[in-house]
């Protein structure tokens, strides 16, 4: 396995980052390397619930870590905000659990668009995308409003390495509660998929998969609570290793939330907080949830990801993750 050094401090933290807005699409450099970008106007058919995502994603040496409309499931692209059920409509894409009859098409796919950009800038070393967006249901009325912030900061170059950071903010506009949902709610035992969704690799299939809590298998990990999670896989091609760490924060609903994770068939992972249990969202109120994804070359093993957490601005909970 090729191994990063282990430097955990902000010493490396270089000002390289720079962006640039293309039609429909924001790129992320490192450098003169791109490592990220930002499609905020996707053509995704409306049968795959278009949103927007973040492919390709590549660590620091160059290797691409997320995968784009796969064919056992087009619509999963990259790193995107998700949610298989908001009071019916479909913001996943594709068909919809139905207990006893399986996965049926139901014309319920809602989209997520994006409505307007509030700052796209680089400075102090950290590069910030923040945009409103609108969720729509199949009819077209807004049910949410979200005020969405993407910073990728902590870039080390030598320790290969850097951050991304999603704030979410999710207003109810409708005069009703809304309900997030899962298919393992409809009945479907370990399918709680929704909220911020990674797909990886084809070469990620059979990769490792670890948790603060101890866990070293993906099938344990499904529906398990933990502050964080690590996956581990190996690139065709070169044959080297990376690292992807999904962070979660106190301060979110439910934390530490449950995971939706899946090394066979196939590589993903999801912060799963409406993974068994419904989550309502009265009128007028709002959802918040802050993610961090740590993007590292070489295998990581857990207590280099330990300390790595301990490291990441803005969590209060470092006795989970010592």
């Amino acid at each position: 396995m090729v191994r990063p050094r282990r430097d955990f401090g902000d010493q490396n933290v270089t000002e390289q980052l720079s962006l640039r807005v293309d039609e429909g699409a924001v790129v992320v450099h490192v450098a003169d390397a791109e490592i990220a970008r930002y499609v905020f106007r996707p053509d995704t058919p409306l049968y795959e619930s278009p949103k927007p995502y973040l492919h390709p994603l590549r660590t620091l040496a160059g290797e691409e870590v997320t995968l784009l409309r796969p064919h056992d499931h087009v619509w999963h692209r990259g790193i995107q905000m998700t949610a298989t059920s908001v009071s019916g409509s479909n913001f996943w894409g594709g068909a919809t659990y139905v207990h006893g009859s399986g996965y049926v098409d139901l014309d319920n796919q809602g989209q997520m668009l994006h409505r307007s950009w509030e700052d796209v800038g680089v400075a102090d070393g950290r590069a910030v995308l923040r945009e409103a967006l609108d969720w729509l249901d199949e009819d077209g009325d807004r049910m949410l409003e979200e005020h969405r912030e993407i910073e990728f900061a902590d870039v080390a170059p030598q320790a290969g390495r850097y951050r991304i950071r999603f704030r979410l903010a999710l207003r109810n506009v409708t005069d009703r509660r809304l309900e997030f949902s899962s298919p393992t709610i409809a009945g479907r035992p370990e399918s709680g998929y929704g909220g911020l969704f990674w797909r990886g690799p084809r070469s990620f299939t059979g990769g490792q998969v670890f948790t603060s809590d101890g866990t070293t298998d993906a099938a344990a990990a499904m529906g398990s609570a933990s502050p964080w999670l690590a996956f581990v896989g190996q690139h065709d091609g070169s044959g080297r290793f990376s690292t992807l760490v999904f962070v979660d924060h106190p301060e979110n609903v439910r934390y530490p939330t449950k995971w939706f994770v899946r090394s066979q068939p196939f590589a993903c992972v999801s912060f799963a907080f409406m993974f068994d249990e419904i989550l309502a969202l009265p009128a007028a109120e709002e959802l918040r949830l802050t993610h961090d994804v740590i993007v590292a070359d070489g295998a990581l093993e857990a207590e280099d990801v330990a300390r790595l957490v301990n490291h990441v601005p803005g969590r209060t909970d470092s006795e989970h993750v010592a």
